[in-house]
């Protein structure tokens, strides 16, 4: 079996989907496994092609990128969503985040961008613009219902504290591991344990815990 990552693209413009393909498709390490033209084509494509990362329009006929990522997510929770959007002020890609996304791009992205993002995301990384975060935090924070009670950073050591901050700001795995001169594997384990003691679900929620609490911005 291959171990490149499977792809899954999602939209109802024919066109669009050739675009990905065609430029996620001749990167290495990326393999476009399958193709859908709603949300519900989404949920059957999933199950049946068992994606690593799914490229999600927001905007679509018959079941919405939204409501697909919310029920692929539960379903599937293995499975990455990246949402695709024209707008980056489309409050419905904010709501898709809160479903449980892992980010949102435009789709006029760069083409080395969006091949770097959807790598990114494959490894458990989030897509999470420093320039639209503040506006994610505004339309997601009530979204948020099953976030639980925490006391303040909850038992955070201040190496976790200062690597939530860090993602508070919209910054990578790498990007954290330059600025406090540690290695990769050392902030990934340090991710964890900042979602784990927190009760969050993935990163996305770590940068909206982050600005809730006044630790980032």
């Amino acid at each position: 079996m291959s171990d490149d990552v499977g792809l899954l693209l999602v939209d109802d413009q024919e066109l669009v989907r050739a675009g990905l393909a065609m430029v996620l498709g001749s990167a290495p390490g990326l393999r476009v496994a399958g193709e859908a033209a709603d949300g519900a084509a989404a949920l059957e494509r999933v199950r049946a092609v068992r994606p690593q990362v799914v490229l999600m329009d927001v905007r679509m006929p018959v079941l919405d990128g939204i409501d697909a990522t919310r029920r692929i997510t539960a379903e599937h929770p293995q499975v990455r969503v990246l949402l695709l959007t024209t707008f980056d002020l489309d409050e419905y890609a904010f709501g898709g985040l809160a479903a449980g996304a892992s980010g949102f791009l435009l789709k006029d992205v760069p083409a080395d961008e969006l091949v770097r993002a959807v790598r990114a995301v494959a490894s458990g990384d989030a897509i999470v613009s420093p320039r639209i975060t503040r506006r994610m935090i505004e339309l997601t924070r009530g979204a948020l219902t099953a976030r639980p009670a925490v006391q303040e950073h909850d038992g955070l050591t201040d190496r976790e504290r200062e690597v939530l901050v860090a993602i508070g700001a919209g910054l990578s795995n790498p990007e954290i591991a330059a600025r406090l001169h540690l290695s990769e594997s050392t902030v990934k384990t340090h991710v964890g344990r900042v979602l784990a003691k927190l009760h969050l679900r993935d990163r996305v929620h770590a940068v909206i815990w982050a600005y809730d609490h006044g630790l980032a911005g």
